[in-house]
């Protein structure tokens, strides 16, 4: 089981780093991290105006290796316009995520009629000619547009104010598929959608909780946090179905006593619940200091609403229906309890372990309810951390990339540009897919990401985007998304990446903090930016009557817009100018005082979601590895689990023997969605009666189902059967 002794980062991150450098060039490599850049990976955040070994703080050496890993992929050569008349669009579907974006950078925009077998090299005139085309022709209740996180404030604003115009509210991003569900969750509890700290408080918790995350593999420079925590004497108690080599030790290369001293511990606590398990755990740990007297009472009294309510659900729910549900027994649930009464600067970290649930929501409020316990909000080195991923997932909410605009933002936007908004319902991003499957779709315009990996229900991802009649993709470089889901007319626009920009951008950080991208590297004088090919469409879309798009071709007119627009940005206007980065106003709590109408927290009674235990059944969890950002898989090897390939399912050794399995027997995972076959077992650290399995290649067995409060689907909690060849061993199948 997980043979693998070696602590993760360490000198492997190094020599990584310094086998990448000699691969495109060490001075190719440097420009990039010194440059005035912000990171493109997860939204942790680092770089910006202080360069890309610093974070807002100025602390140095703050790079990591996700950092690198997406530099390669930008600083690779263009891909020679011959690749696609020599490969057929069947070839390149044969490719895997990694051979697909290893072929190099897009330079030339594609086009694909309905019926051809090939790309097609085009004009970039001529596919926005298309393009508006089909968009002045098209209803527009029957579009949608998608973002990504990595494009910049400024791309996104543009785009979801050109979709209004145009007629729509079908505006959605890759947050309704990952952590939309800490933003419904915080708003309804403290009325933000946001975190409630800044960088800085990292540094004085003296604990600091760590729910459904593995930041080791995807938030490597959060690993640096904790184990600064754990050198104050403080504690990290991480709460997670599997247990992560790098979340127990790890070796952070930028620390000398770390690299050097055989790495840092990091969890001084590791909880493993059953999937699903943790509002029950979270119950325990409030029954047992609510029956101690161990809360912040003058706190609740003053601070807070339905406290009472929350009380006397939790007495009612007995230790036998918390233990069942969440897995853990009543002495290790108080043994964190106690520990929690004891520290008096609290964090709660938490990532899509906790958000992508059919109860997310209610996970998100019930890590809320235990903060509001003792007080954990409104000062200073204490509060909530929703771990993002995208770089500026973050920022393309906070500029309404959503089905919804905020009102005051509604307001703004038709008052200060003098425009009408649509008022139609907005559909969320699975709605727009099953509309698609329905027919219901004609024309979407995709900015980034790859939608297709990113989907559940591999095979309706696939059918619902084949329905579409055109698609219009904006990327840098080649993914899967590309040629799957392609059967009818497609066009694919190369874009300049962040450091390329001729004009600077910004972006929002998971901590609420604006940096300013200077771009200006330019590797590709024919690439447009995202802002001159969407400025461009809207130009020649919408009437000039309606708007005039041609000054929104500059990024400062849009960063004027939208600082007199979008709520707490005022600083935006003179970023250029000033090179003040800034932290979004009236975000961080530092006073009790909350974003509801009656500005106080709200406590939520919450329900726990029913377990039934039952002999040979299993929940899947789907999960990502070290050598992957999202859905781009930069390796095919899993370093920090020890595993070499990806179609692998992860079980407890008992589980193993009770099916009579060894490692490296193959199994097949089944359920009403779909079917993974031949997949290899491997024997690991994980709750039994729960096993995890790689994203996105598990997606064919994630259901369409989602969280009626956030939209989102269960990608980490999946009911599934195991089938094996072996005549002793009896499938089961899963409620």
């Amino acid at each position: 089981m997980n043979k693998n002794k070696s602590i993760p980062g360490g000198m492997k991150a190094v020599q990584y780093s310094l086998k990448a450098g000699r691969k495109i060039g060490i001075k190719k490599l440097l420009d990039v991290i010194r440059s005035k850049n912000s990171c493109k990976t997860c939204a942790f955040g680092t770089g910006g105006q202080r360069g890309g070994f610093q974070n807002e703080l100025g602390h140095h050496f703050e790079i990591c290796k996700k950092n690198i890993q997406a530099s390669l992929t930008d600083i690779q050569e263009a891909i020679p316009t011959t690749l696609f008349s020599e490969q057929s669009l069947a070839e390149l579907k044969k490719l895997t995520g990694r051979e697909i974006e290893c072929l190099g950078r897009l330079t030339t925009p594609l086009y694909k009629q309905t019926g051809e077998t090939h790309y097609q090299p085009i004009s970039y005139s001529q596919a926005i000619e298309k393009i508006v085309n089909k968009m002045n022709n098209t209803s527009p209740e029957r579009t949608f547009f998608y973002s990504s996180g990595r494009s910049s404030n400024e791309a996104v604003f543009l785009l979801q104010l050109f979709a209004r115009l145009y007629g729509t509210n079908n505006v959605n991003n890759c947050a309704y598929f990952c952590h939309q569900a800490s933003g419904v969750g915080l708003n309804a509890t403290l009325g933000t959608g946001t975190a409630t700290i800044r960088y800085q408080d990292l540094q004085e918790s003296d604990l600091i909780f760590v729910f459904g995350a593995n930041p080791a593999s995807n938030h490597p420079r959060f690993i640096k946090a904790l184990m600064q925590c754990r050198r104050r004497g403080g504690h990290v108690i991480v709460i997670n179905p599997v247990k992560e080599a790098g979340l127990v030790k790890f070796s952070v290369p930028s620390d000398w006593k770390s690299l050097l001293g055989g790495g840092s511990e990091i969890a001084s606590v590791y909880i493993q619940p059953v999937i699903g398990g943790d509002i029950a755990f979270i119950k325990g740990i409030a029954k047992y200091l609510l029956a101690k007297g161990l809360i912040d009472s003058s706190f609740i009294q003053q601070y807070t609403h339905n406290f009472e309510a929350f009380k006397s659900a939790i007495e009612k729910t007995t230790w036998d229906e918390i233990c069942t549900q969440s897995g853990v027994t009543q002495t290790e649930i108080e043994s964190v309890a106690q520990i929690y009464a004891q520290s008096s600067r609290v964090i709660f970290a938490w990532g899509m372990g906790i958000t992508q649930h059919l109860h997310g929501v209610d996970n998100v409020k019930s890590i809320v309810n235990l903060a509001l316990l003792r007080g954990m909000l409104g000062r200073q080195g204490a509060g909530l951390l929703p771990l993002r991923g995208h770089s500026n997932i973050q920022g393309v909410g906070s500029q309404g990339f959503v089905p919804q605009l905020k009102p005051a933002v509604f307001q703004n936007i038709e008052q200060k540009l003098d425009v009408k908004l649509p008022t139609q319902t907005g559909m969320d991003t699975m709605a727009c897919l099953q509309a698609a499957l329905k027919g219901k779709i004609d024309f979407a315009f995709l900015l980034g990401g790859n939608l297709y990996a990113a989907t559940p229900d591999s095979k309706f991802a696939e059918q619902a985007l084949n329905n579409i009649p055109l698609k219009v993709y904006l990327t840098s470089t080649m993914n899967i998304g590309h040629v799957h889901g392609i059967d009818q007319e497609v066009i694919i626009l190369p874009v300049a990446v962040r450091e390329e920009e001729k004009q600077a951008t910004t972006q929002e950080s998971m901590f609420n903090f604006v940096r300013l991208s200077d771009g200006n590297i330019i590797r590709f004088d024919n690439v447009l930016s995202e802002v001159e090919i969407i400025s461009q469409i809207a130009s020649k879309t919408v009437s000039k009557a309606t708007f005039d798009f041609d000054n929104f071709n500059q990024h400062q007119e849009i960063r004027k817009a939208i600082a007199g627009i979008v709520p707490g940005f005022a600083k935006m206007d003179e970023i250029v100018h000033c090179k003040e980065e800034f932290h979004i106003t009236n975000r961080t709590f530092y006073t009790p005082e909350f974003g509801t109408l009656d500005k106080k927290a709200h406590f939520q009674v919450i329900q726990s979601p029913n377990r039934k235990v039952v002999l040979n059944q299993f929940k899947m969890m789907t999960t990502r590895s070290e050598g992957q950002f999202n859905s781009i898989i930069y390796e095919e090897e899993d370093l920090y689990r020890n595993q070499q390939d990806r179609w692998i399912v992860l079980m407890n050794p008992e589980d193993m023997e009770k099916h009579h399995l060894q490692e490296n027997d193959k199994v097949t995972l089944r359920n009403e969605t779909g079917v993974m076959e031949n997949i290899v077992v491997k024997a690991f650290d994980i709750k039994s009666g729960n096993i995890a399995t790689y994203y996105p290649e598990a997606n064919v067995l994630v259901p369409q189902t989602v969280d009626e409060q956030s939209k989102t689907p269960a990608f980490k909690s999946v009911n599934v059967t195991l089938i094996t060849e072996s005549p002793s061993i009896k499938a089961a199948t899963l409620d």
